[in-house]
């Protein structure tokens, strides 16, 4: 069986169901039910068919797609505020005599503009019995993960040809404006607060989200302002922590995204024997072994796993010796009471062996040298003296491609703070990556330092000692974000570098209120809807290792829950494509509609 919808998928779902469908808990007939892309992918991570069916829906259908007329029916608009989705509801109901539906009950995801709204006015008003703004304009990717779903915000964000323009001010207004549902949906009010640094995006950000907080909660139905809640939300530059967008990641999740071409969450995999064919399977929190596995390193996988499987065969004596996927294939056959659980375990074992043959190849070799970059020692935790020369080996290994070494040359840049710009064109004409030398130098439009400057040597966080901390020798960078989490929640942040915009929040004023590790109780989560809730927004994107740190972080200070969030999740290869476009011309770099 499912596990239950987790963490924010349940408070959408619980949101949708509040605000949407218990306006219909006194009708017992079937409804349908129009989605645009949006919705279609809200809905997808919050909720199954089954349970729209539990809420008297029997069809869904795309807004923009010609339909058969079902005229006895009322119909439910779940869709964004946009001219293709508007347009899209007034088809439906332009001609009285043929409309499609009996009715319209439409809900908005977001503010519908005065001008769509006037059009729909002119258009069918009477067709349409309800209008209602839900306020869910971002995804509940995971359970403690949300992204806001504009990877474009990227260019907009740090592109040197749209710096002094009106676009930059406008993706920042819309970000606030999704934010405030998150905290919305949640029911939180949180203290605002944002890394000072070179550039004012993170301020100015925060700034916008406090005052759409402000505004948000003055119209509640009492005309209460709502108080602070023992919250806080923190803003991050992307630039902040450079070397964990480009590192190469041991655990399982981030490492297959990495290395494999997944896309969508979907993994293609190929079953063994002569008629092998192609598979799907779709990674998501439905499956409780992803869940299980996702934040683990890759040598705990490959010896686990297996052994799920061994368990699963042992309950018949059906296979022997070593097992194969073309084995368990069989034992599938031969028991379909197990049939499902196998078949996951089937699928996180090809990923896993995918990851390996990877990591065996070429993989292994490179992260010795990016881990004694990254931190500046060695696995016996001596000092690197001379960077360049970890560096060599990597460049002259024609088996590493173009990507690997400019991931390695900007770690090489990042740990020395910056280099000289004659060192920098030598190694980009020696490693013959002129085309793709954008990769690196425009970093500086991220605000980290490409060539060195006595400015540059003054912005780096003080990281947390976890020198006693048990880990792997390929696996031991930690990100920034997990020492931004923990101090934060420790209340260790300087308020100098980490300014509210707002009056701080009771919780985090210095008590200690949530600073204590705490032993994992029965009632851990519901001690959790009492106490304090920390979320960080990463401008940019945020990568699969930082994502685990909000649950490994929530797991060690029970009295917190940390929710993670961006503008869309990066994996490096992608990072690397959007940096290289930073410099070109708008016209030149895709863009989603407006």
């Amino acid at each position: 069986m499912a596990p239950a919808v987790r963490g924010l998928k349940s408070f959408v779902w619980q949101k949708l169901k509040s605000a949407v469908f218990d306006d219909f808990t006194k009708e017992e007939e079937w409804k349908v039910m129009l989605l645009d892309d949006y919705t279609t992918k809200l809905l997808s991570l919050c909720c199954k068919m089954t349970d729209l069916l539990a809420e008297g829906v029997t069809v869904v259908e795309n807004v923009y797609k010609t339909r058969e007329p079902v005229p006895h029916m009322k119909a439910i608009y779940l869709i964004t505020p946009t001219k293709k989705s508007v347009d899209g509801l007034i088809d439906d109901f332009i001609n009285k005599s043929s409309s499609r539906y009996k009715a319209a009950y439409v809900y908005f995801t977001d503010f519908c503009p005065d001008s769509l709204f006037n059009k729909i006015k002119a258009s069918c008003a009477k067709s349409i019995k309800k209008c209602k703004e839900i306020n869910i304009s971002f995804f509940p990717y995971e359970s403690q993960v949300f992204t806001l779903n504009i990877p474009d915000a990227f260019y907009r964000c740090y592109s040197p040809t749209l710096e002094k323009t009106k676009e930059k001010d406008a993706v920042l207004q819309v970000m606030a404006e999704q934010i405030v549902t998150l905290c919305a949906t949640l029911d939180e009010n949180p203290g605002v607060r944002y890394k000072s640094g070179p550039s004012d995006r993170a301020r100015k950000l925060a700034q916008l989200v406090e005052k759409s907080l402000e505004n948000y909660y003055k119209t509640d139905e009492r005309s209460q302002i709502k108080a602070k809640t023992h919250s806080q939300l923190i803003i991050i530059d992307r630039g902040f922590d450079p070397v964990s967008t480009v590192l190469h990641e041991l655990t399982f999740q981030a490492m297959a995204y990495d290395l494999l071409p997944i896309e969508n969450d979907t993994y293609k995999y190929k079953t063994e024997g002569s008629g092998g064919k192609e598979k799907e399977a779709i990674l998501e929190e439905d499956d409780d072994l992803w869940v299980k596995m996702r934040h683990k390193h890759i040598a705990d996988v490959i010896e686990e796993i297996p052994k799920l499987l061994k368990d699963a065969s042992s309950k018949t004596k059906a296979t022997e010796g070593k097992l194969s996927i073309s084995a368990l294939s069989q034992l599938m056959k031969k028991m379909p009471l197990y049939r499902k659980e196998i078949s996951k375990q089937v699928v996180h074992l090809s990923i896993a062996e995918d990851c390996m043959s990877k990591f065996k190849s070429n993989i292994e070799r490179l992260c010795k040298t990016e881990q004694d970059l990254a931190l500046g020692t060695d696995a016996e935790g001596e000092k690197v003296k001379d960077s360049m020369r970890v560096l060599l080996p990597v460049l002259l290994n024609k088996s590493h491609d173009s990507y690997d070494k400019i991931r390695a040359i900007l770690l090489y840049i990042f740990s020395t703070n910056g280099t000289t710009q004659e060192n920098l064109d030598k190694l980009i004409q020696n490693v013959h990556i002129e085309s793709d030398s954008d990769m690196i130098r425009n970093w500086k439009y991220l605000d980290v330092p490409v060539i060195s400057s006595f400015v540059s040597q003054q912005n780096k966080y003080i990281r947390r000692d976890r020198s006693k901390e048990e880990t792997f020798q390929l696996s031991r960078w930690t990100p920034v974000i997990k020492d931004v989490m923990e101090d934060a929640i420790e209340n260790k942040l300087d308020s100098k570098d980490w300014p509210y915009c707002s009056r701080c929040p009771p919780t985090w004023n210095g008590s200690g209120a949530v600073s204590a590790r705490q032993k994992p109780r029965a009632s851990q989560r519901e001690e959790r809807r009492s106490s304090a809730r920390l979320i960080v927004f990463v401008i940019g994107g945020v990568t699969y290792s930082e994502t685990r740190c909000a649950y490994q972080v929530s797991e060690a200070y029970t009295s917190c829950e940390v929710v993670i969030g961006s503008t869309h999740i990066l994996t490096p290869r992608k990072l690397l494509e959007d940096v290289k476009s930073l410099s070109k011309p708008k016209d030149m770099v895709w863009m989603k509609d407006e």
